[in-house]
């Protein structure tokens, strides 16, 4: 294998997903560097930050292309103001939002947690931001969400009118709980800024708007719905996706992914022309991993911990999908093993690696995470020079 060449300089591309709540991707990538580099042979380590499109994502694209935070007061999930990020990345012309920034659940007091009264506005706010800042491609994450309002406050925050039975047009941030009061959906204000731009939205899951598998059904009670609200919500996202339907004339009802973010999937669709795609394939995309890979000889991909999911739509799945189809071995590095991690190797992972070799608290995990995930990286590195003393 070219790799185990005497006196050849090995590059390296580290393209990690973050550590959750720990390190970012590009920490997790520099410490891996800097492992790496404590063994003599030659190498090129090429730092490209990943992520999935959930958390984390604006990050690892600002950093992996040179680009920029913006940042702006919004209507947060509650009505309140927030100020939110997102990116605006090297090209000039991709945006990175997070919805969460600006209507996530963490922005919610636990106390006050009811997706009832949680409104999307202040995500329509970031789109109109980015939009106004040059942007052209918007790629959007829906992970996080506080809200079950179908896009609906989005929507008003994009010039969209939102009508009662009497024609009137509804001012307050529309919330979950006020879907059954729209009656018709005004599109002659929408903002021009939106007319030929590509709205990308990264999801992961199939959950269609309504029903068993709903938004409200799967994912109210994680935002504070009980069983009653649950069916309340649900009842009001169907007339709103029917109005969609009606009114707009898309489909959005039995649309897979329409679910995700409590609605906001399918309110993307319709109200932005929004296409629903793989999270870390819109990464891969915008990062430009494949060119990155060019010349290659080993990619070191990773997440905070691996287990048979990460085969599933995680950073990890993609990045090896992307090293089969140039024939580019893979290692993954996971902050921790679970005992059914081997069943990533079906997806073209070659070899794992845990930052922790031993026992210890999570909290002692994660304060020392750098150092853990550095000391992997010499182990990683001590491979290769194994495998150069046993080449022929």
């Amino acid at each position: 294998m070219h790799l185990f060449q005497q006196g050849k300089v090995v590059k390296i591309v580290l393209a990690p997903d973050s550590f959750k709540e720990s390190l970012s991707a590009l920490e997790v990538a520099t410490a891996l560097e800097v492992g790496i580099r404590r063994v003599p042979p030659a190498v090129e380590c090429v730092k490209v930050p990943m992520a999935d499109g959930g958390e984390g994502t604006v990050d690892a694209l600002v950093a992996a292309t040179g680009g920029r935070y913006h940042y702006k007061s919004v209507m947060g999930p509650l009505g309140e103001r927030v100020r939110a990020r997102y990116g605006l990345l090297g090209d000039g012309k991709t945006a990175v939002i997070e919805m969460a920034a600006a209507s996530g659940l963490p922005l919610v007091p636990a106390t006050k947690r009811n997706p009832l009264k949680t409104t999307s506005f202040g995500t329509g706010e970031l789109i109109r931001a980015a939009l106004s800042k040059g942007a052209r491609r918007i790629i959007i994450g829906l992970g996080g969400s506080a809200t079950n309002d179908g896009g609906a406050g989005m929507a008003q925050a994009l010039g969209i009118r939102l009508r009662d039975t009497h024609g009137r047009v509804l001012t307050d941030g529309a919330a979950g709980g006020m879907l059954h009061r729209i009656h018709s959906i005004d599109l002659a204000q929408r903002i021009d800024d939106l007319n030929g731009a590509e709205i990308l939205i990264a999801c992961d899951v199939q959950n269609s708007l309504v029903g068993k598998m709903g938004a409200s059904a799967v994912y109210g009670p994680q935002k504070g719905a009980n069983t009653t609200q649950v069916a309340e919500l649900d009842k009001k996202l169907r007339h709103f996706g029917r109005l969609i339907e009606h009114d707009l004339g898309i489909k959005v009802l039995g649309l897979a992914g329409g679910g995700a973010a409590g609605g906001l999937g399918a309110g993307l669709v319709a109200f932005a022309g929004g296409q629903l795609r793989s999270g870390v394939e819109l990464v891969i995309d915008a990062v430009g991993l494949v060119d990155h890979l060019t010349h290659a000889d080993l990619i070191i991909t990773g997440e905070g911990r691996i287990d048979a999911q990460t085969a599933f739509g995680k950073t990890a799945a993609g990045v090896a999908a992307a090293a089969v189809q140039m024939q580019i071995p893979v290692v993954a590095l996971g902050g921790g093993l679970a005992d059914d991690a081997r069943k990533v190797f079906s997806i073209g992972i070659d070899a794992l690696e845990s930052a922790i070799v031993r026992d210890v608290d999570l909290a002692i995990a994660m304060k020392y995470a750098k150092k853990y995930v550095r000391d992997a990286g010499e182990r990683i590195a001590k491979w290769i020079v194994l495998g150069r003393k046993m080449a022929p």
